[in-house]
């Protein structure tokens, strides 16, 4: 029961840092330059910079419209997971002062975007959101089958679309620009920087001295009963995952052993368990 109310409350700060941090985002760094990126917060940048209106209010009144539109159609399940980060962003926004913090608006949009991308990872975390424009989306998906990536990205650039006419072409490129610093910093943020790579081996005469090796110097060595395809003879595959810094390494080992061996390597973003931990 301790650890059950402990996890609680750390995700529930993981929450609010989530939600804070995208505030400062919108209030450091998107709002004051009027970049709108997308979401219910780049609708309120828009309409604040065209008829002033207050950016928390706008986003307030979207996302409790969309929080309607969610009880309508996707169910009180739905609704209930989205009402908090709904209705407590634009709270935060109003609490979090608002100013310029760099005249240079590409280092604006560059900041911007990587604190926007964290914010919203961190509630990826919890399982959260902060609502919004992800609401309709879940809605195409439910009745029409539309991937929600899809029609959010669409969503999104529409938005990024409208910069033109609120401050030109120049407001739209670094619109555009943000949205890509925010989805390479919500890749980095769920997989992390230590990418590792997952070696697949076959050697037709010297599979053995290379497992062994590889049980004398590496940890986590897998192998597979495999049949060949032209020669539809029964062989092993060696597979084994090794950081970045020892794929080079590793490499020269196995072809020291056999020039001609066969291996396939791929591209790991994260690995739990055994020697790398969680």
């Amino acid at each position: 029961m301790k650890n059950i109310k402990q996890r609680s409350w750390i995700k529930g700060l993981v929450f609010l840092a989530g939600l804070e941090i995208i505030a400062i985002a919108i209030n450091f760094f998107y709002g004051p330059i009027n970049i709108a990126a997308g979401g219910s917060t780049g609708i309120s940048i828009l309409i604040d910079a065209v008829w002033g209106v207050n950016r928390s209010i706008t986003v307030f009144i979207v996302n409790g419209l969309m929080l309607i539109l969610a009880a309508i159609f996707l169910g009180k399940k739905v609704t209930k997971n989205v009402a908090a980060g709904s209705l407590l962003l634009p709270i935060l926004m109003e609490i979090t002062p608002s100013f310029e913090i760099t005249s240079n608006k590409l280092l604006a949009v560059i900041y911007g975007g990587a604190l926007m991308g964290f914010g919203i990872s961190l509630l990826y975390r919890v399982n959260a959101s902060s609502g919004g424009t992800t609401i309709p989306p879940m809605i195409l998906k439910k009745y029409f089958y539309l991937n929600p990536a899809t029609t959010l990205t669409i969503i999104d650039m529409i938005i990024i679309f409208l910069n033109i006419f609120v401050d030109g072409w120049n407001a739209f490129l670094l619109a555009a620009l943000s949205q890509v610093v925010t989805a390479i910093t919500m890749r980095y943020t769920e997989t992390g920087f230590d990418k590792k790579y997952q070696v697949r081996i076959m050697s037709n005469k010297y599979l053995e001295q290379i497992q062994d090796m590889l049980k004398d110097e590496y940890q986590g060595l897998t192998i597979y009963n495999v049949v060949g395809g032209y020669s539809d003879e029964d062989k092993r595959q060696l597979l084994i995952v090794v950081d970045t810094r020892d794929y080079g390494p590793l490499i020269s080992k196995i072809h020291a052993i056999d020039q001609d061996a066969f291996i396939i390597t791929e591209n790991v973003a994260k690995v739990h368990g055994g020697q790398w931990g969680i």
